[in-house]
């Protein structure tokens, strides 16, 4: 497994959000996870640049959250479960995937590495070209 080091997940995801006003997907997940689960350590990054997709979209992302909750919800299983129901319109709509670490602040204080996204496998042709 490779493991991204966390200063540079943090780069990107100044990086591909830095303009969250013309990005209305990573802005409304932003919001969703932060209303919902009032994270101690929020980043969304924008991965669609990794993968065949028009230029600029926002089909992929990556998040690290961060929360107390999650002190209580043991489960890597149910911790998805949660992210992916606050995610519920975003999956129904433009998101294509969704990587998600969901960390409690006990473990996210021994260990903050973020595991690597996969490659793109290529996709099933459905999208339009770049």
């Amino acid at each position: 497994m490779n493991i991204v080091p966390r200063r540079l997940i943090s780069q990107l995801g100044r990086t591909m959000s830095s303009s969250t006003s013309s990005l209305p997907v990573i802005s409304s997940i932003r919001q969703k996870l932060t209303d919902n689960l009032k994270p101690i350590h929020l980043d969304v990054v924008n991965e669609s640049y990794m993968h065949n997709v028009p230029k600029n979209s926002e089909t992929h992302f990556k998040v690290i959250v961060v929360a107390e909750e999650f002190e209580k919800i043991k489960s890597p299983l149910q911790r998805h479960r949660l992210v992916n129901g606050i995610l519920a319109d975003e999956l129904d709509g433009p998101v294509h995937a969704l990587s998600i670490t969901a960390k409690s602040p006990s473990q996210w204080e021994k260990n903050n590495s973020v595991p690597a996204s996969p490659s793109c496998r290529g996709g099933d042709g459905s999208l339009p070209s770049k």
